[in-house]
This record gives structure tokens, C-alpha cells and sequence, in this order.
């Protein structure tokens, strides 16, 4: 018998190691046969068990057992199967059974309704049938009306919800019972608004102007963060996929000055990328997580040929990209400060004078640190302002010709373009078609532009 003891004794310093507690020290274990609760940790649900193990970080075939839950009402009928096998082979004779009882687990009542199966399950089944399944797995079973009351036994740790409890049914009776015919199935299409579009709409044309799409990780390191911007406040990961994906991303540039960098390194001459997804701040009103759309572009303006000679991108190309994404809508620029950015380099981006983005050339600083070839042209703007389209509207064509007006205008070098565009077209008269792009002479020379009048509405 000092071996029953002594294996005890063992048994109760590995549980409570792995999460259970020790019911029993060495000196309180009867000489004839060790305590039920001696060969098991303490009876409870399986999380008891695997947390602690988890939180050492120990794994062995014990805690693998016990954490998938301990029949608390098995003490009993383990001591009599232990006792009854120790008269068997030892003989002896077994003393009373002293046994305390602590607060344990309650099992509840779980409503399980016919109908509700029948419905998952996809074909019939009675209710007498249904309560002779779930007694058979020696589950309590308590009719009412259209429903059944069922409380699992103590050692069914995964019978906790009504889908369970079908899952059981189903089993049971057989899988083969379920019919394999299909079921039929009406397809309603959704409606959408004719001035709306779908950021896939969006995605596609970018694409078919020669961008590629790019997904990147929304965990960046906030190493980076503070590089790109002194100033922001990323939200902290508590339990990052890696050390370094720390904080959740406040813009697109990460990701993608990462992936220019690793096609940069594989000496790839020509990079367009671009990535829709969301990024993370913190705003007055809580977390913010909207949907934007960024794109990096570095080399050369166009694929190699010999039609054209060979120039790098400029932030005149990636604008002539985003204006041809938010046409018919107008795309505006205006010269704005941003920390990822030249500094006189930088423009913000505005639909219909609404700012929604910026644009610009990456910093010098932060090409020198990300190991960069060149400077990229980076963006960054709202998806949301890019989904919205105006309705077409048709209009009368004018039975005269066109005709054409051209103007000089003598203004200071300081004065951007687009103020002129702008003055010009609040002073524009109502028969005015359309306004062309300005065409700049250096100086002495005058700016130059073309009206096109309607020439039968007093042109």
C-alpha cells in the first residue's frame, strides 16, 4: 500500500503545477487506499485547467487531459471502482466513505425547441425521437409545451448552447439522414444608387491605369509611425503578431514604402503600387478606423520604349491618375505642409474644393532612411469622396458652331494656377462651353488661354 501513497503524493504536486490544487499532502493520505480527490485536480470547466497551464507554459499529458474539463460528480463512482479493484487483487476490507463536498459546478437547463431542430437539421424528426436521443446520451429531459428543458450531464462540458444539443441529435441518428437534394435558392439583386460606385469600380481603373494593388498588414511599427509623423498617436497592440507590428497604422505609407523598398532591392525599375484599406486613429468623437486609398509611384514616367524618351514620375502624373479616379467630379490641388512629405513638395488634394487627401514627394530624410533609389511620389485621400459620382444630365447642343477666344493675361509669377482657374470660372458667362487647361509663357510674355463660347448665345 505505500506505493498507492506515494504515487499519490506525486500526483498531487504535478496538479497543482498544472492548475489544479492539491486536495491532499502526504501525511493526510490513508495507508489502505489514497482519497478520490488525490487522483484528480479539482472538478470544474476546462478553462480551470488551461490557463494556468498556458500561463507557465507547460504542456505534458496530464494538463493535455485535464484541461478539456473533470467530471466533478465522478469522485464517487471512481472511489468504488478503485476500492472494488483493490479487494479484487489485494483482498482486505473496505472502510466507510467519508466525503466532502465543496461548491461545485451547476449544470443548467438548456431550452431546446423541436421546431428549431427540424430547421437546422432540414428534415423531420419526431419529438419523442429527439428526447430518446439526448436520454440516451444521459441527458435530463423535461417536456413542455413546444419545447424541451434539457440539462446535460456533469461530464459534457460541450453541451452548453440549443446548436449544440442539435449537433447531438444529428450524430446520433446519422449523418446519412440528411437529405443531399438541394434546396432551392432565390437571388434578389441589391439595389444601388446610380451616384454611387464600387471601391472595386475605383480599385479597376487605377489598375487599368497601369497601378498594381497591393495588401499590406494593418500592424506597423511604431518605429515607422514616428518617422513618417513626430506627431501621431498610433493605437498601442496589446498582443502583437510580432515585436515589432506594435501599433495599428494612421495612414497607407508604411505598408507601402515597405513593399517599394523590397521591389526597389530586386531591382525593379518601374514601381506604380496602391492599397485600399483602412487605417486607425483617435479622434474627439473615439476611434475612427475609415476607409483610404494610397499609392506610391517611383521611376520612370512610362514603361520603356522608343516613342517617347525616358523621365521619372512627378506629382503631375500621379494627379493626372487621381483626376481621371474622380472625373466627372473636379480634382484641385493647393500647396500644404505635410510631415511625410517635401516640404516644398506637398500639396493637399481636394474634390469640389472639399480637401480630402494629400500628395507630394516623399522627404529626403526618409528616402535616405528606408534605403530608397529615388524620391516617390506618394497620395493618400478619402475612398469614400471617390465612390461619389453626380447623375448624368443630358443637355442641348447648340445648332451653331463653336467658337473660339483666345485670352492673355499678365499676373505675377507667385499666383497659382489655380486661383486663376478658379477667378475665371466664377467670372465665366453662362454660353461658356468649356475652359482648357492655361498654357504658361515665361516672362516677358503673357499667360495665354483658349474660351470656347457658344457662338448663338451672344458670343
Amino acid at each position: 500500500m505505500r506505493r498507492y501513497v506515494t504515487l499519490a503524493a506525486a500526483a498531487a504536486v504535478a496538479l497543482s503545477v498544472l492548475g489544479g490544487t492539491p486536495a491532499s499532502s502526504p501525511g493526510a493520505i490513508s495507508p489502505s487506499l489514497p482519497p478520490a480527490e488525490g487522483r484528480a485536480p479539482r472538478p470544474g470547466p476546462p478553462v480551470l485547467y488551461a490557463a494556468p497551464a498556458k500561463a507557465l507554459q507547460l504542456t505534458s499529458d496530464a494538463a493535455y487531459r485535464y484541461e478539456r474539463g473533470v467530471d466533478f460528480a465522478g469522485s464517487r463512482s471512481a472511489l468504488e471502482r478503485a476500492t472494488a479493484l483493490t479487494l479484487e487483487i489485494c483482498g482486505g476490507k473496505a472502510g466507510p466513505v467519508t466525503e466532502a463536498l465543496g461548491e461545485l459546478p451547476k449544470r443548467s437547463a438548456v431550452r431546446v425547441r423541436p421546431d428549431r431542430v427540424r430547421l437546422l437539421l432540414g428534415y423531420a424528426i419526431a419529438d419523442d425521437e429527439m428526447a430518446r436521443i439526448l436520454e440516451r446520451l444521459s441527458c435530463k429531459v423535461q417536456k413542455e409545451a413546444g419545447a424541451m428543458q434539457v440539462t446535460p450531464p456533469s461530464w459534457r462540458f460541450d453541451l452548453a448552447i440549443e446548436e449544440d444539443f442539435v449537433e447531438e441529435v444529428a450524430r446520433v441518428r446519422g449523418y446519412d439522414a440528411i437529405p443531399t437534394e438541394p434546396r432551392a435558392h432565390v437571388q434578389r439583386m441589391l439595389p444601388r444608387a446610380e451616384s454611387q460606385r464600387s471601391s472595386f469600380a475605383v480599385r479597376r481603373r487605377l489598375a487599368a491605369r497601369d497601378w498594381h494593388e497591393v495588401v499590406t498588414f494593418g500592424f506597423v511599427s511604431s518605429v515607422t509611425e514616428r518617422a513618417l509623423d513626430a506627431d501621431a498617436k498610433p493605437i498601442v497592440v496589446q498582443n502583437p503578431i510580432a515585436a515589432h507590428l506594435d501599433v495599428m497604422r494612421t495612414t497607407l505609407l508604411p505598408g507601402l514604402v515597405e513593399v517599394a523598398k523590397a521591389n526597389a532591392s530586386r531591382r525593379e525599375p518601374r514601381i506604380r503600387i496602391f492599397e485600399a484599406g483602412r487605417v486607425f486613429r483617435r479622434e474627439a468623437s473615439g476611434l475612427a478606423q475609415p476607409l483610404r486609398l494610397g499609392g506610391l509611384a517611383t521611376g520612370s514616367a512610362a514603361s520603356e520604349q522608343w516613342g517617347q524618351p525616358s523621365r521619372p514620375v512627378d506629382m503631375f502624373d500621379v494627379k493626372a491618375d487621381l483626376a481621371a479616379l474622380a472625373h466627372p467630379r473636379t480634382l484641385t490641388t493647393a500647396a500644404a505642409p505635410h510631415p511625410a512629405l517635401h516640404p516644398g513638395r506637398s500639396a493637399s488634394v481636394a474634390i469640389d474644393g472639399e480637401v480630402v487627401g494629400w500628395l507630394g514627394e516623399v522627404h529626403p530624410a526618409l528616402v535616405r532612411r528606408f534605403e530608397l533609389p529615388a524620391a516617390p511620389v506618394a497620395f493618400e485621400v478619402d475612398l469614400a469622396a471617390l465612390l461619389e459620382r453626380p447623375v448624368p444630365r443630358g443637355r442641348v447642343v447648340s445648332r451653331q458652331p463653336m467658337v473660339r477666344r483666345d485670352l492673355a493675361l499678365v499676373v505675377n509669377e507667385a499666383v497659382p494656377v489655380q486661383r486663376l482657374i478658379d477667378v475665371m470660372s466664377r467670372a465665366a458667362p453662362p454660353f461658356l462651353v468649356r475652359l482648357p487647361a492655361l498654357l504658361a509663357v515665361p516672362e516677358p510674355h503673357p499667360v495665354l488661354t483658349t474660351l470656347d463660347p457658344k457662338s448663338d448665345q451672344g458670343a
